[in-house]
């Protein structure tokens, strides 16, 4: 549970933002003070089928509570020179619980606002508690349309279809042919008043610091009004349909048999969804109440042996870990990178599956997810990302099949080990003999035994940012992760071959020979103060080391099979902790490079340019605090030092930035100011795994 109270910090420039998800890649998210300042802030974005992808239906409701002859607000919006209402919302506190709640006031009446997606559908509740309130008043809805992908902007046109039926309660409309209907409806008696218009010109603010188009048009089609007195409550159901009034249909995942000793916590998806109508909201609203509690029991589960403090960050950090959980559109399982602009990416799953599902208990998830990226393998590679109905796009990322064999290794420690002779190893097989032989973007094996991949044209580590299609950080050649990861896949498979008693994929001389290669990487330097020092270098290009420090080295740490000796792992998290490690996560270049850049901002261009140039990653801590604890003298003192570490951390950037999740970056510079995106999946996912290497075992 997250409280927050604005009675004093309440402003309509309160850039902090809160998330709800609806389990099938759609969510509502907006400021404290309900004034959008992203294009991608809505109340329900919902991810269809057809058309494919997110789609911002519905972008805001200005409502209000009109009493004593006074209307009180609680929303905001801004327009060109002005911010409306001129007054800003009494809000008196915010709480995320099993929802999201805003206390606020109307005069001296207390009302509650809160706001829940039922997951596995495409429907939005919005729910208001009033109390005390005298007779006669009326609570005023508008609610303001977007209908538009994304990623882009409406504007006022006349293509739209601006009438509304009125249906009991609400209505109904279809603005745009080929686009689904909306229903809007209200628990108690209420009246619509056709009064179609269009409101211009909302500014986002964010959009403007991004370097991206700010301003908007939405269609109001008319005005519900509830009379409401004394205490009484009010639900807003707003879902998706087709045009002849049936639900879009949510198709369910049928699991492949897993071992019932997994068949812990398996996706809860319904077979369809049932339209909520005014005399049922409380009903859907209630069961999925108890279902995030049944969540949350779970959590609390999870939790066990940590207390306090720990355990309260904990529990935020499982909750926030479900809303990347998803079953698409067509029933297949995947992970959302981030909110709110990010999709399914293949290199983003596979690192954050471990702490997503293998970490929390949610097993069957974390195999059916491996299992559907696995089934895309092609000549060695898997997708870089998938559309929103989870089909395989480009196929551009060397890491993301190395990435591979460490999801499967950390669910090796889960499972039985037929499970992964079955299900995946054919997968691992068929990637080691492609780059073994030589594949796409001139990945292949040398004779060193060390993994050579692309030509300068393509971004295929993780460090993919470009700017007018030329790599910001350029990494072709042999990246030092890259060889660590083929390192430990070459182990790994290694010793699955042994297991399953099947002759050997490849001459097994060569994990000796790729150790003793990989010392091309060790840059020995020498300080003065504390004597030779040494850490990896970051590429190997036709016989140059690039010696700038980055965290990528980490992972020849980290990774279950090093190929480092003690004193050279020792020597990496060094110089790790040194350079790079900050109060939030791993800057991406030492701040004593002359091409470190501090602040994570601008426009496209110049955040693209220093995404990977000093930015801090969060995500970075999972492997920096793995390593840490493996070289450690007293590794008891370390766990202590990091469970610190990640209380100072939390305790501020659960409530600053997406409340109660972790942001995409920070900037290199202090205060360290989160940026990117509000909820990133590799960055819960790693801090989850990191507590769970912390328990007491």
């Amino acid at each position: 549970m997250i409280r927050i109270d604005l009675r004093e910090t309440g402003s309509p420039d309160d850039s902090r933002e809160w998330l709800e998800t609806d389990g099938r890649g759609g969510y509502a998210s907006s400021t404290l003070a309900n004034l959008h300042t992203r294009r991608y802030h809505g109340l329900l974005v919902a991810n269809l089928q057809d058309p494919e992808g997110r789609h911002l239906l519905l972008s805001k409701l200005e409502d209000s509570l009109l009493v004593d002859g006074k209307e009180h607000f609680f929303s905001s919006h801004r327009f060109p020179g002005l911010l409306f209402p001129p007054d800003q919302p009494v809000l008196d506190g915010f709480l995320l619980d099993f929802c999201l709640r805003f206390t606020s006031r109307a005069g001296k009446i207390p009302v509650k606002k809160s706001i829940l997606m039922p997951r596995g559908q495409e429907t939005l509740l919005v729910r208001y508690d009033l109390d005390r309130c005298p007779r006669g008043g009326i609570l005023r809805l508008k609610p303001l349309l977007a209908f538009r992908g994304y990623h882009k902007l409406a504007h006022e046109n006349t293509f739209l279809g601006g009438r509304a039926e009125k249906i009991e309660n609400g209505f109904r409309i279809e603005p745009y042919a080929g686009m689904p209907s909306l229903v809007i409806q209200t628990s108690r008696a209420s009246s619509f008043t056709p009064s179609p218009c269009w409101y211009n010109r909302f500014q986002y603010t964010e959009e403007r610091e991004r370097g991206f188009d700010w301003e908007e048009d939405l269609f109001l089609p008319g005005i519900i009004e509830v009379p409401v007195e004394r205490k009484c409550t009010v639900i807003l159901s707003v879902y998706v349909t087709n045009g002849d009034m049936m639900p879009h249909r949510v198709p369910t995942m049928m699991p492949h048999r897993v071992p019932t000793m997994m068949l812990h916590r398996v996706p809860t998806t319904s077979p369809h969804r049932v339209p909520v109508n005014p005399n049922s909201s409380g009903a859907v609203w209630q069961t999925e109440a108890v279902r995030r509690g049944h969540d949350r029991t779970a959590d609390e589960r999870e939790a066990l042996g940590f207390t306090g403090e720990d355990q309260e960050h904990l529990l935020a950090l499982l909750r926030a870990a479900r809303s990347f959980l998803i079953i698409t559109p067509s029933g297949k399982p995947a992970i959302i990178a981030g909110y709110p602009w990010f999709g399914s990416w293949g290199r983003d799953t596979l690192i954050s599956l471990p702490g997503l599902c293998f970490s929390t208990g949610r097993i069957a998830e974390g195999i059916e997810i491996l299992t559907e990226i696995g089934r895309h393998e092609r000549d060695g590679f898997l997708p870089n990302y998938f559309s929103a109905d989870g089909k395989p796009e480009a196929y551009n990322t060397v890491d993301s099949s190395l990435w591979y064999f460490w999801a499967v290794q950390q669910l090796a420690t889960r499972c039985d080990k037929s499970l992964i002779r079955d299900r995946f190893w054919p997968v691992m097989k068929k990637i080691i003999r492609s780059f073994m032989d030589g594949t796409c973007y001139g990945t292949g094996m040398d004779a060193r035994g060390l993994l050579h991949a692309g030509d300068g044209q393509n971004a295929l580590t993780w460090m993919d940012a470009t700017v007018g299609e030329i790599p910001v950080t350029p990494r072709h050649g042999y990246p030092v992760e890259i060889n660590a990861l083929w390192y430990n896949a070459l182990c790994f498979a290694r010793d699955l071959a042994a297991e399953f008693g099947e002759e050997p994929l490849f001459d097994t001389d060569i994990i000796p020979l790729l150790r003793s290669s990989f010392k091309v990487f060790w840059h020995q330097h020498h300080d003065s103060a504390s004597g030779p020092q040494g850490y990896l270098g970051d590429v190997l290009r036709d016989g140059v080391l690039d010696t700038a420090v980055r965290p990528n080295q980490i992972f020849a740490v980290s990774l279950p099979f090093s190929p480092l000796d003690t004193a050279e792992q020792a020597a990496v998290v060094r110089a790790v902790r040194e350079q790079l490690l900050t109060p939030c996560g791993l800057r991406t270049l030492s701040p004593n490079d002359p091409a470190y850049i501090g602040s994570y901002k601008g426009g496209p261009a110049e955040r693209d340019g220093a995404y990977h140039q000093g930015t801090v990653w969060p995500w970075l801590l999972g492997a920096f605090g793995e390593a840490a604890l493996r070289v450690a003298a007293d590794p008891k003192q370390e766990k202590e030092n990091i469970r610190q570490y990640l209380r100072t951390f939390l305790r501020s950037h659960l409530l600053e930035a997406g409340i109660g999740s972790v942001s995409e970056v920070f900037d290199g510079n202090a205060p360290h100011r989160p940026g990117g995106c509000i909820a990133q999946a590799w960055s819960v996912a790693e801090l989850i795994r990191l507590y769970m290497l912390l328990k007491d075992r």
